[in-house]
C-alpha cells in the first residue's frame, strides 16, 4: 500500500505564514525593502516572473545570506499562522503527505528545520536562489522552482512518485502567483484551497474560469490592504473538516 493516502501541496508566503519570500533580505539590507517590495508584488501579481524577479533582485543584492544571517533573521521574526504546526503533524498522523511549494528559498526552510521551530515535512518545493550544505533535518525530497509554473509541475511529479490519484490532492495558495498552481489542479482534478486570498489569485481564477473549492480566512477585493490582525486570528485547525471533506474521509 502507498505510504500517503493523499497530498497537501502548499504554498507558504502569505499563505501559511504571515511573511514575504524577501524578508530575511530586507530584514539584514533594510534599505532594499522598497525594492524588493515592488518586486514581489510585480511577480505575484503575474506582471513578471518570477525568473525575471530573481535576477532583478541578484542586480541590488550585495551578497547571499549566511546560514548564521539566515539563523539570526528566524530566531528574531519566524511566525506562521495560528493552528499551522497542528495542521502539519494532523496531516501526518493521517498519511497525508504536505508539501511545502512555494517561491521562497530553499535555505529559509533548511534552517527553519534545523532550528526545530517548525514539524517536519517530508516534501520541500522552493527556490535555489539560497541553499545551505545538506543537512539530516532537510526534508527527504527538495524540488528546486525557478518559476510559479513550476509548482504544478512538482505537485504532478510528487503525486507520481507516491502513487496518490489527482483526486486525492489538494492544492493551496494565496496570491496570483499560485494562479498556475491552480490551473493545473483544475486540467487534473485536484482540489483548491484559497488561503487568505489575494484579489489577484481571485482575477486569475475568473479569468481561467477555475473554481475555488474552498476559502479560508479572509477573502480580499481589488485594492484592500492585508489585515494582518485579523489573518493572525485565522486557526489552520478549522481547516481539518475541508481537508477531510474535500477527500471524502
Amino acid at each position: 500500500m502507498p505510504s500517503h493516502r493523499a497530498l497537501f501541496s502548499s504554498d507558504w508566503n502569505q499563505c501559511l505564514a504571515p511573511c514575504g519570500p524577501f524578508d530575511c533580505l530586507a530584514y539584514h539590507h533594510p534599505q532594499l525593502q522598497p525594492e524588493l517590495e515592488v518586486v514581489f508584488k510585480q511577480y505575484t501579481g503575474n506582471r513578471i516572473s518570477l525568473g525575471e524577479a530573481v535576477r532583478r533582485i541578484g542586480e541590488f543584492l550585495p551578497a547571499p545570506l549566511s546560514e548564521a544571517q539566515m539563523d539570526a533573521y528566524l530566531e528574531k521574526s519566524f511566525a506562521v499562522y495560528r493552528g499551522v504546526p497542528e495542521l502539519i503533524e494532523w496531516c501526518a498522523s493521517e498519511r497525508i503527505l504536505f508539501m511545502i511549494n512555494t517561491t521562497g528559498m530553499i535555505g529559509y526552510f533548511q534552517r527553519v528545520f534545523a532550528l526545530g521551530l517548525l514539524p517536519p515535512v517530508p516534501v520541500l518545493s522552493a527556490h535555489p536562489m539560497i541553499r545551505y550544505p545538506r543537512a539530516k533535518t532537510d526534508p527527504g525530497v527538495i524540488y528546486e522552482l525557478h518559476e510559479t509554473a513550476d509548482k504544478g509541475v512538482h505537485t504532478q511529479q510528487e503525486a507520481q512518485r507516491t502513487g496518490i490519484a489527482p483526486d486525492r490532492v489538494i492544492v493551496m495558495g494565496d496570491s496570483g502567483g499560485d494562479g498556475p498552481h491552480f490551473a493545473w489542479a483544475a486540467r487534473t482534478g485536484a482540489r483548491r484551497v484559497g488561503s487568505m486570498t489575494k484579489a489577484s489569485l481571485s482575477s486569475y481564477c475568473r479569468g481561467e474560469k477555475i473554481g475555488i473549492d474552498v476559502h479560508f480566512g479572509p477573502v480580499y477585493a481589488v485594492g484592500e490592504k492585508a489585515d494582518s490582525w485579523r489573518e493572525m486570528q485565522v486557526d489552520f485547525r478549522n481547516l481539518i473538516p475541508d481537508i477531510k471533506r474535500l477527500l471524502g474521509c
